[in-house]
């Protein structure tokens, strides 16, 4: 059997309330008291039960994470800029991947909460109104990442991605004097997606540029969807001379199928991308592509959430961050 609080009490010659005082942060302990406990607790090698505690403070100093998939360099951005958070304020996470499956995200949801979490961070690719109920029972607070709720119900960290995606495209506007430009779509099931797709058209129009439906390739986030569309684009009669992507993933595609028709990127065909992932810097020629800030996203994400645990003021909860292009070298400069 593993050591516990009352072989730490027994050699610290207090009580096991002492020692749970002491574990749990309660100020109201002896100062020398509460060095003679620390001690027994290195000598022991006591380790405190999270859940135990926490079925006394109704407090486990965790936080559940529930993003697309843990693998992906863009939702991994996100949980390291949570995770540098949470250590910051003595926090834990517990992360999983729904694979942008509804019902594994609230199965998962369901799953944290008997684990007893203190609060949760989600990231999806759509807020439905079966994830509002399940959210609003939940008795924590919940904070979306990256992810669009419609109603502005739940606190949230984001960009304009509307507004990012006109940039994009008036920045490769200026690049290519008046020519076409295609647009790789996301699933147009997320919010998000809806957002950059209108952004695209919108700016289009206002920058009076040749568009018709022909234009706009319906992608998944692959790589290769990303090759499918520069063939798709390519084998046109006029092909557009720019092509811009809603992801940096199907960016690499588009570079690479445009090269296998012996296309030359930027001087034949402008290309970028969208997120600023580090696949940007590693294909070439490098990605010019949009700053979504993930990790920044993450970390404002959970410094938010701490704010709500610990009652701190809040002055904006639907939050959103800057963006900007980051120029490279698939694009004329």
């Amino acid at each position: 059997m593993g050591v516990t609080i009352y072989d730490v009490a027994k050699e610290a010659n207090v009580s096991m309330a002492t020692v749970s005082r002491v574990i749990n942060g309660n100020t109201n302990v002896k100062p020398a008291t509460r060095q003679k406990v620390l001690n027994a607790i290195e000598e022991l090698g006591f380790r405190p039960n999270a859940v135990a505690r926490g079925l006394a403070s109704r407090k486990t100093t965790s936080v559940g994470v529930i993003i697309p998939d843990i693998s992906n360099l863009f939702f991994a951005e996100l949980a390291r800029g949570i995770e540098d958070i949470a250590s910051m304020y003595k926090y834990h996470i517990i992360l999983s991947s729904s694979d942008q499956q509804q019902n594994k995200e609230l199965d998962l949801l369901d799953n944290m909460l008997e684990k007893q979490v203190d609060g949760v961070i989600f990231m999806g690719s759509s807020v439905t109104s079966e994830h509002i109920e399940a959210f609003s029972q939940a008795n924590v607070p919940v904070i979306l990442a990256a992810t669009v709720d419609d109603s502005h119900t739940l606190p949230s960290v984001n960009i304009d991605y509307y507004e990012a995606m006109k940039d994009a495209v008036i920045h490769l506007s200026q690049q290519i004097d008046k020519e076409a430009i295609g647009f790789v779509t996301s699933p147009l099931n997320a919010k998000i997606n809806e957002m950059k797709r209108q952004g695209y058209l919108d700016a289009i129009k206002e920058s009076g540029l040749p568009f018709n439906e022909e234009y706009v390739y319906p992608g998944d986030d692959s790589y290769q969807s990303g090759i499918d569309a520069a063939n798709y684009f390519l084998n046109q009669t006029n092909p557009p001379k720019a092509i811009i992507t809603s992801s940096d993933e199907m960016a690499l595609g588009v570079i690479h199928g445009a090269q296998d028709y012996g296309i030359n990127v930027p001087d034949d065909l402008n290309v970028v991308g969208f997120d600023n992932t580090r696949l940007a810097n590693m294909v070439r020629p490098t990605l010019t592509s949009v700053l979504q800030p993930m990790y920044d996203i993450g970390a404002v994400s959970m410094r938010l959430l701490t704010k709500l645990l610990r009652g701190e003021e809040i002055e904006e909860e639907q939050v959103t961050l800057p963006h900007r292009i980051v120029v490279r070298d698939s694009t004329k400069n």
